[in-house]
């Protein structure tokens, strides 16, 4: 059987190894991104690549709309995925394998299988001689998995002009769908917590292993990152999740209130990604990496250690406050990353066109907007004015535990959910 358009773009992404090692290096994105400009070429655009560092590639083209007197939209997408190793996986991570009426592969979910959607949509209305309502700039970054330094960041800083007066952007993790008791329900993102990644830094005196050490940098370090991961954040409830609360509480024929018990009955009803949307009802901090000592005879006089840090929008410096007084006065807070917060309306027209082109596929379903517990480029395209939604419509069977399959093992994407969400596409960006 021939494959779709979006299947086969889907397909030769995932087997393009863009495997983000961090600050260590990798193979880089250069070689998607000179496979998505051929495609764009192919199609009458004129895409540039760009490099942050040799093989750190992002790419952009214009698309021209029918209504040129409007703002331009920003319709993006980031060409590197998180390592895979195969030992891990049932299937080959990188070979796009197809089964179970599914691909499975690195960067199904997260996001090669959306980036062919994109281009699948875009491909179906140049060839079928159709314009987008207004004008496009398509772009598809590097590093987003490790903060889009040599991404998106370094775009909006050396390259802005390629962005100039656009005022909105859509991108990956909003518009999927879940099942809330008998009624369908896709989850558009209007909101990102701020992402604060801090280094902890130890101090203590060096010394041999054998004798009474009360100043030891190892000891001061595990002591700041057990409380700091063993700390209760307090819930808070902020507007966009009030409302995706109240209407799953309407679904699910629960009285909304804000008390914790409530709260919980209806994260409980969401399934799967109730995860996510519990991490949106606080502040998080989680110890991740920590590096210290060389010798098992030898106490070190520093150790190290990361702590990743999501905090609710306009809360960034409070955060920071508590991580500094658990930490404790023998360890250091250092910045390593930081990116903004983001909240944006649902009742805003982008939204309600979005809403629409979900609808005339599936007209009983329900959209609630939603904030997402992690962060995407559209905070650095909110650097420069850009206010970016997550729409990436997929249609998803019910069993599915969509959110585990972001970073997951098996990372696998249906390919209805695929055709569904080119579908949606051509209709939002015809009346975007």
């Amino acid at each position: 059987m021939t494959e779709s358009d979006v299947v086969r773009l889907a397909r030769d992404l995932i087997r393009i190894d863009t495997s983000n090692y961090g600050d260590v290096d990798g193979p880089g994105e250069r070689a998607a991104a000179e496979y998505v400009a051929a495609y764009l070429s192919d199609l009458g655009l004129e895409p540039v690549i760009r490099e942050s560092e040799p093989g750190r590639a992002s790419l952009t083209a214009l698309w021209e709309g029918s209504d040129r007197t409007r703002p331009p939209l920003v319709l993006h997408g980031h060409l590197d995925v998180v390592p895979a190793f195969r030992e891990d996986w049932t299937v080959e991570p990188f070979a796009a394998e197809v089964k179970d009426g599914m691909i499975w592969g690195r960067g199904a979910v997260d996001m090669k299988g959306v980036d062919a959607m994109y281009l699948a949509a875009i491909g179906r209305m140049i060839r079928a001689g159709a314009k987008p309502a207004r004008d496009i700039v398509i772009a598809f970054f590097a590093d987003e998995e490790h903060g889009g330094h040599r991404g998106a960041k370094w775009m909006v800083q050396h390259h802005p002009d390629d962005f100039r007066g656009a005022t909105e952007a859509v991108s990956e993790v909003g518009g999927f769908s879940i099942q809330v008791g008998d009624r369908r329900v896709y989850l558009f993102q209007t909101g990102e917590k701020g992402m604060q990644w801090v280094r902890l830094a130890a101090t203590g005196v060096q010394g041999h292993g054998s004798l009474v050490h009360r100043d030891n940098a190892v000891a001061h370090l595990a002591g700041a990152m057990h409380r700091i991961g063993q700390h209760v954040w307090p819930m808070e409830i902020t507007p966009p999740v009030e409302t995706l609360l109240r209407g799953i509480a309407d679904i699910l024929g629960i009285d909304y209130a804000e008390d914790p018990e409530t709260v919980d009955r209806i994260v409980a009803g969401m399934g799967a990604v109730g995860r996510m949307v519990e991490a949106s009802l606080r502040n998080t901090s989680n110890p991740t990496m920590l590096d210290a000592g060389y010798k098992v005879n030898v106490i070190p006089d520093t150790a190290g250690g990361f702590v990743d840090s999501r905090f609710l929008h306009g809360q960034q410096e409070q955060v920071l406050r508590k991580l500094e007084e658990l930490a404790g006065t023998d360890v250091k807070v250092e910045p390593y990353i930081l990116e903004q917060s983001i909240e944006l309306p649902f009742d805003a027209p982008l939204v309600h066109k979005a809403i629409a082109a979900i609808k005339a596929d599936d007209p009983d379903a329900v959209v609630l907007p939603y904030s997402m517990m992690g962060g995407t480029d559209n905070k650095h395209l909110a650097t420069i004015g850009i206010a970016g939604y997550g729409f990436a419509p997929l249609r998803l069977p019910p069993e599915l535990d969509f959110p585990g399959l972001f970073h997951g093992i098996d990372e696998r994407v249906p390919l209805d959910s695929l055709e569904f969400g080119t579908d949606v596409m051509v209709r939002f960006l015809a009346d975007c």
